[in-house]
């Protein structure tokens, strides 16, 4: 039986995935700071919070995959971003590689890469632009991931993750939205794709207005398949006047304690 670790495993995506992912040969292992309610069949949890080392050592025995969603995953103070993003994330990649852990599936942001403006297309080699702390937390866990690889041989996909909704909800997610099944497929891909070193996939929908593209989709077999098209009406018309937010990939994140020259940024 297959063995997978979620931590943040009562979270949005966590709970998403917990239902996607079932599978007989598949045992999910939950983590979270919070308690559950009850566990189904080929499921385990244990309550902890992932600073804390030995807990999290103890969480990887005989696990075959980690999926680290854990994490603030919005905007905050650097204080609260240290333990949660930065430490907790060290946490999980020095754990897994003390406990043989053959693969970390990390989950990554588009806003790493939210000072691009959004009239380029990007890919997944352009260097990191984070638009916040937050985005700054996950190009750290990005980093954290390729030394990993590199250096110890773990295999580790970083997904930075779009829009994640039932469905579209402004004119932004019209190229960021990331579906829950596409998103449930994608985690799926990477947890049963053959060897890969290091990859960096855009968790984001077959949207027809999309700027993010990447080669490791195709190495991971992964191909989207619903379109934020299809939502276009049911999007209110923006009055937004949040002429930073409207010009990058990062959105209101970007326009979020901006003091900085408009016209520097290139």
């Amino acid at each position: 039986m297959k063995k997978i670790l979620i931590t943040g495993g009562l979270g949005r995506i966590g709970k998403t995935l917990r239902m996607g992912l079932k599978h007989p040969d598949w045992l999910l292992r939950l983590t979270d700071r919070i308690p559950i309610d009850h566990i189904d069949h080929n499921e385990e949890f244990m309550q902890f919070d992932l600073t804390n080392f030995e807990k999290t050592k103890e969480a990887m025995k005989d696990i075959d995959t980690v999926i680290h969603l854990a994490g603030i995953p919005l905007e905050n103070t650097f204080d609260n971003l240290l333990p949660a993003n930065f430490i907790a994330t060290y946490n999980i990649f020095e754990a897994a590689r003390l406990s043989g852990v053959k693969r970390i599936i990390f989950a990554s942001t588009n806003h790493v890469i939210g000072f691009y403006h959004n009239t380029q297309s990007i890919d997944e080699n352009v260097p990191h632009r984070p638009d916040s702390l937050y985005g700054v937390s996950k190009s750290f866990g990005e980093s954290l991931g390729r030394f990993y690889a590199d250096k110890y041989g773990m295999s580790v996909a970083c997904i930075r993750i779009g829009s994640f909704e039932k469905q579209p909800l402004e004119k932004r997610h019209l190229r960021t939205w990331l579906s829950e099944r596409d998103c449930v497929e994608l985690f799926k891909k990477c947890i049963e794709a053959p060897s890969f070193h290091f990859v960096i996939v855009y968790g984001v929908s077959n949207n027809t207005r999309k700027k993010w593209q990447d080669h490791s989709s195709n190495q991971l077999n992964f191909h989207p398949m619903d379109n934020a098209e299809l939502y276009v009406e049911q999007i209110p018309v923006s009055q937004s006047s949040d002429k930073i937010a409207e010009e990058f990939h990062g959105g209101s994140f970007c326009s979020d304690g901006f003091t900085g020259d408009f016209s520097k940024i290139k």
